[in-house]
C-alpha cells in the first residue's frame, strides 16, 4: 500500500480511564487529521464486591469491549499522585487488568499522565474535567452527555492520535542520519576510470 494511502487508512484507537468503581473508554476513528467517535461507554463492576472479584469483571468487561470493537491501539491514562496510597495501589491494580485484556490480544499499548492529557485537548495541562468534555466534543464534532469517565477515555485516545501525528510529521522533517559516503564509496560509484 503507497504511504498515502497508509496515512488515510482509518486507525481505531480505544482510550481507556481506569477507574475502580467506574471504568471510562471510547473508540474514536482517525483518518489522515480527522477524528470521529465511534462508541464509548463504562464498565461498572460494582462497588459492594470484594476488590479481587471487582478486577476479574473489569478484565472480562474490557476484553468483551477489544473483542467487539476491534480497535488497533489501545491509550491508558498512567498513574498518577494520589491522596491516600491505598486508592493509589487499588487504581494500579485496575490498570493492570485493563491492560491485560489488550495485552492478552497483542494489542499495542501507550499510556499518557493525566497532565499530558489535558494539554493535548484542551492546551492547558490543568484543565477541569468540564472543559476536557467540551473540547472533546469539539473535536469530534459530538455530544457525549453522561460521566465524565466516557470524556475522558476519549481524551486520551485523541491524546494519542495527536501523538502519532506528531511523531509522524517530525520523521518527515528528519528523516534519520543520512549514510556517510566514504572516500572508497565514492571512488567505487566514480565513472571515471584509472589510466592505464
Amino acid at each position: 500500500m503507497p504511504a498515502r494511502d497508509k496515512q488515510r487508512a482509518p486507525h481505531r484507537i480505544l482510550g481507556i480511564d481506569p477507574g475502580g468503581h467506574v471504568a471510562g473508554w471510547g473508540l474514536i476513528c482517525q483518518t489522515g487529521n480527522k477524528l470521529s467517535l465511534e462508541e464509548c461507554g463504562t464498565l461498572r463492576p460494582g462497588s459492594r464486591i470484594e476488590f479481587p472479584e471487582r478486577l476479574r469483571r473489569l478484565h472480562q468487561a474490557m476484553g468483551e469491549v477489544i473483542e467487539r470493537l476491534q480497535p488497533q491501539a489501545v491509550a491508558i491514562e498512567s498513574v498518577f499522585f494520589a491522596r491516600h496510597p491505598k486508592a493509589a495501589l487499588q487504581l494500579g491494580h485496575v490498570r493492570g487488568v485493563l491492560i491485560l485484556a489488550a495485552a492478552e490480544r497483542e494489542l499495542p499499548i501507550f499510556e499518557y499522565p493525566p497532565a499530558t492529557v489535558k494539554k493535548a485537548v484542551t492546551g492547558h495541562g490543568a484543565a477541569k474535567k468540564e472543559q476536557v468534555r467540551d473540547m472533546v466534543n469539539v473535536l469530534l464534532g459530538t455530544r457525549v452527555e453522561g460521566a465524565a469517565d466516557k470524556s475522558d477515555a476519549l481524551a486520551i485516545a485523541i491524546c494519542h492520535a495527536h501523538s502519532g501525528s506528531l511523531l509522524a510529521r517530525l520523521k518527515k522533517l528528519d528523516p534519520g542520519p543520512k549514510r556517510r559516503r566514504t572516500t572508497k564509496s565514492v571512488a567505487r560509484r566514480s565513472p571515471v576510470r584509472k589510466a592505464k
